[in-house]
């Protein structure tokens, strides 16, 4: 289910479903603001988002309401995250999805948010969007890619082609091939916390798109790898039709050897696997549609095509 595309003039509304709207830098919060009313957009805050506890979050039940809030209202056509953080899939069983069902509109975040996008695909059929939250234009890095990215993909009737960033310069492919399927994916940690619930999406043919953010140090790698086994596990080799890998922080000691150590014995040789994708914890960024439709394809040159209908 496709929800209507994002208008000038539209209203969005910022929540905080994980760490609170408080965590925010205030620069970054007024950059972010202004940006967004320079667009044209009127920008509002769901009641509860500046609420912060010793997590850096609020109660469950603020966070609930700000989302059955925010579906409910007519005039709001989009609905982003402030930021990530760690505890999202704390709110999942308390949602009514027959509300958001019922008032469809645009969902986008990244990061811990993965968990929410994922949970709304998989319980309504709602298209949710891996991308920016409401801080990220904050931030100066290579924001006209950024920024770009997320109005093409929410903005644009048909179908968008991916292009490298300056900062990513290009694709690499680990594995050819071609292929067509449904995008899973984002934060690989943070998905895996939904595996045996009914919060995680079933599909066939499936094009994973995953990144990770270090929170273990030198261990990362490892971590990586058996996230990755394991999300392998919960759908089946046979579903898995493509993976793009995105950009990993400096930190993770993420290359094209590591990565192709990763799958070497996990996956079919004839399976596209591209690394070096602009989505991440790291900018610019794209935006791409959770349950959305993607073809990959490396013959002369890496080619990632997502519909946007």
């Amino acid at each position: 289910m496709l929800t209507s595309k994002l208008k000038k003039g539209d209203e969005i509304r910022v929540i905080a479903p994980s760490y609170s709207l408080s965590a925010v830098w205030e620069e970054k919060y007024h950059k972010a603001l202004h940006f967004l009313e320079q667009q044209g957009f009127k920008v509002t805050f769901s009641e509860h988002s500046r609420e912060i506890n010793e997590e850096r979050s609020s109660s469950i039940a603020s966070r609930v309401e700000d989302i059955h809030t925010a579906f409910l209202d007519d005039d709001v056509k989009m609905v982003i995250t402030a930021i990530g953080g760690f505890n999202v899939n704390q709110i999942l069983e308390h949602i009514n999805y027959e509300i958001i069902k019922s008032h469809p509109k645009i969902l986008c975040g990244y990061s811990d948010i993965t968990a929410l996008l994922h949970a709304v695909y998989a319980k309504t059929g709602l298209i949710t969007y891996h991308g920016a939250h409401f801080s990220t234009f904050g931030f100066d890095e290579e924001a006209e890619y950024t920024q770009k990215a997320f109005f093409d993909c929410l903005m644009k009737q048909d179908s968008l082609t991916l292009k490298p960033s300056q900062t990513a310069k290009e694709y690499t492919v680990i594995r050819h091939g071609s292929c067509e399927g449904t995008i899973i994916g984002g934060n690989l940690c943070t998905l895996n916390l939904l595996q045996g619930t009914q919060f995680m999406p079933q599909a066939d043919g499936i094009v994973l798109f995953l990144e990770d953010d270090n929170i273990m140090g030198d261990y990362f790698v490892r971590e990586f790898d058996r996230n990755f086994q394991s999300l392998l596990h919960a759908y089946g080799i046979d579903r898995i039709k493509g993976v793009v890998f995105g950009r990993f922080d400096e930190s993770c000691k993420m290359n094209t050897d590591v990565v192709r150590r990763i799958i070497a014995d996990k996956l079919p040789n004839n399976i596209p696997v591209l690394f070096g994708v602009d989505f991440g914890h790291v900018f610019p960024m794209i935006t791409f549609p959770i349950g959305g439709r993607v073809s990959v394809k490396t013959d002369s040159e890496p080619r990632i095509e997502i519909s946007l209908h």
